[in-house]
Order: structure tokens, then sequence, then C-alpha cells
């Protein structure tokens, strides 16, 4: 329950595609480093709709070996050493060295949780973020805003109110903007793209999203060629006949009925699992999209003495949690001060993610061990 790995394959029709591609000659040599055209015309295709027009596989899609690594290449194509990024508090880790990797300075904003999250059940929506905040953050330095929606760890897609407010703020001071959109497929709520608000602020806008995890690495016109520069100096291309399988499952998707068939099974595991949180009454923060679900274990007691190995000690409550839970349960969970600063560490000391993208089996032994909080409650 810990790390955000499936628990299960992916569909038939994407793994028969891998099998054929490993047969054919063509799919076993070197991919253009811009990724192979049949995959980069199936994206285009994907994402036109959802894009509000037609997207160019020439000019504006780049293939990365996964999101981090697309992450990288743009890190590396705009960032001088001393440049400003600003991130958003809690963060996927990654982020961090990718940005240190150019010499990149890190500024950080966090994201508050609703003030009642100790005491009741709240969207993850509830979590915001003091604009005030990010415009003091804003320096002539900032070169690049990093959002990522649906968020991890939180579960949390930014308003269409709250992207406007930070592409405004982008545009008025020259920023660009790299939206981690690779839990894109996987929402409950609805779902606005950053580029899809203003030609002003598509101008700007990279998106990067992830075959991985939704069954894909998007960009825009006069930055692409730039991501694609460095992509090449980092590893030249992708592999390829994976390449093939990802174009053939984005050409399959819909038909499949893939994309509506996943939400409603994540959806329906999400709902399954969070019924504990209702049996013991312990407060969560219902995703708007994503895999990941935060529980609030203010009500959680640990027990005085308890012998935490030095590596443990030191850290924040939710580390103890984590430990606690590991060790006497038998479920293992993450500590999202791990995505803080330690300025801003105590935001989130009382909460532990959970990654549901697991199979049943193992949601309902998860649930039952869970219950055993209820020795270390009241």
């Amino acid at each position: 329950m810990g790390q955000g790995f499936f628990g299960y394959n992916p569909p038939a029709f994407i793994l028969d595609a891998a099998k054929e591609a490993l047969e054919r000659v063509e799919c076993n040599q070197y991919s253009p480093p811009k990724g192979r055209l049949r995959l980069r015309k199936a994206i285009a295709d994907a994402y036109s709709g959802h894009m509000g027009r037609k997207i160019d596989p020439e000019t504006e899609v780049a293939i990365s070996t996964g999101a981090n690594e697309g992450m990288l290449s743009a890190f590396m194509a705009f960032l001088e050493e001393g440049d400003e990024v600003i991130v958003f508090e809690p963060f996927f880790d990654q982020y961090i060295s990718n940005i240190k990797m150019p010499g990149g300075k890190i500024v950080y904003v966090p994201l508050h949780p609703p003030k009642d999250g100790a005491t009741k059940t709240l969207s993850a929506g509830e979590w915001t973020l003091d604009f005030d905040e990010l415009e003091r953050a804003i320096t002539p330095r900032t070169k690049m805003i990093v959002l990522n929606t649906p968020h991890n760890p939180v579960g949390k897609i930014f308003s269409r109110e709250e992207l406007q407010r930070i592409g405004d703020l982008c545009v008025k001071h020259e920023i660009i903007i790299l939206s981690d959109e690779v839990y894109d497929r996987l929402n409950y709520v609805p779902f606005t793209r950053m580029a899809t608000l203003s030609p002003e602020i598509e101008r700007l806008t990279l998106t990067v999203g992830s075959a991985g995890k939704n069954f894909y690495c998007t960009g825009w016109r006069h930055l692409i060629k730039y991501v694609t520069a460095a992509h090449t100096r980092i590893c030249f291309s992708s592999v390829s006949p994976l390449q093939e399988a990802c174009a053939i499952g984005f050409e399959k998707a819909d038909e499949e009925g893939f994309w509506e068939a996943s939400v409603r099974e994540m959806k329906g595991k999400m709902d399954r699992f969070n019924e504990i949180w209702g049996e013991l009454g312990i407060p969560f923060s219902q995703p708007e999209g994503g895999y990941f679900v935060l529980a609030n274990m203010s009500k959680v007691r640990i027990p005085e003495g308890y012998p935490f190995p030095a590596h443990v000690a030191g850290r924040p409550r939710d580390f103890k949690l984590a430990w606690l839970l590991i060790q006497e349960l038998g479920v293992a969970a993450i500590p999202p001060t791990e995505f803080y600063t330690p300025g801003n560490a105590h935001l989130a000391e009382n909460y532990i993610r959970f990654a549901v993208c697991k199979e049943d089996e193992v949601l309902e032994e998860a649930k039952r061990r869970l219950r055993g909080l209820k020795r270390y409650m009241g």
C-alpha cells in the first residue's frame, strides 16, 4: 500500500501489442530521438480533443523514457545556474534532484491542508494555495513553475479558477509552466488542462504525461524542440518496441472502452478501501483524482517509549506512524513529510499516504489489518 506501482497487469491488448512488436525487426532498432512517429501521431490524435485543437505530432510531441526523464529533459533544456523554479509542497521527490542537476534553485510554496482535516473527511480540493505567498515567491530569476494535477500525494485536482490565477501570474512574469499531468486519465471530478486556458498560457506550457500510469510526453511548439535536444543528449531515444505497444494502446483505448473502465475501476477501489476510515472514525482527504489517499492519523496514539530505530526516532510523527503500521500491523504506507522541506513538514506530520492501485484481495487484507489501529485509539 506504499509505493504507487500497480498490483496487476496492463490490459491484454497492450500486452499483445508489446509481444508482437518484439517480433518485428523495425521495432528492435533505435527509434528517432523525439519518438516513433506512430506513437507521436497516436498521442496527438488522443489529446487533440482534450486540448481543443489539432496537435501537430511533428512539432508538439516528444517521447521520453518515462515522465521523469521528460521532466529532467525540460529542466536541462531551460535552466541555467541560479535560475529559480517554484515547486508546490508536497511534491514528487524526483523534481528536486532533476531541478538541481542543471543548477536550478528551488523555491517552495506550500499547499495548506484544510483546518478541519483532523476532525472530518473533506475533499482533497480543500488543500489550498495562498496566492499571496505564490506571488511573493516570484523573483526576476524565476524561470519555471512546476504544477502537478491530479496531485500526488494529495489527490487534488486544481480548479479552473486556481489554474487561471497561476497561469496569469506566469504570463505576467514570463514563467514557463511544467504541468505534470501523469494522472490525467484518473479524474473523479472535472479536470482542466493548464494549456487549454488561453493562447498566452498555452505558449508557456509544457505538459507531461505517462503511458505507464495512464495505460505519454507532450509539449508545445516553440518549447518542445529544446526539450527534444536535451532528451537526445540524456538517452538519445526511448525503448522502441514499447513505443509501438503504447501507440497501439492509444489507438485502441477508445474502442476498448479502456479510459472509462479504468476510472470506474480505480474509483471503485478507492471507495472500497476508504470504507475502513469511516469504520475507524479516521478522517481522510477524499481524492479528486489519481490513486493515492491521505488519511489523518491524529487520533492514533503512539505508545510511550515505543522502540523506534535511530533513523526513525528523529523523524517527524508520520515516519513513526508508518513504522508502527508496518511493524505492528503489516501494512506499508508512505510518510508524506518526505515530500516537504523541514520548515513545512509540520503541515503533514499527522497524515499517511496509501496507494490503492492494488488487487482487490490486497485491499481487503489491508483493511482487515488496519482494524488493528483500534488498540492505538481512544
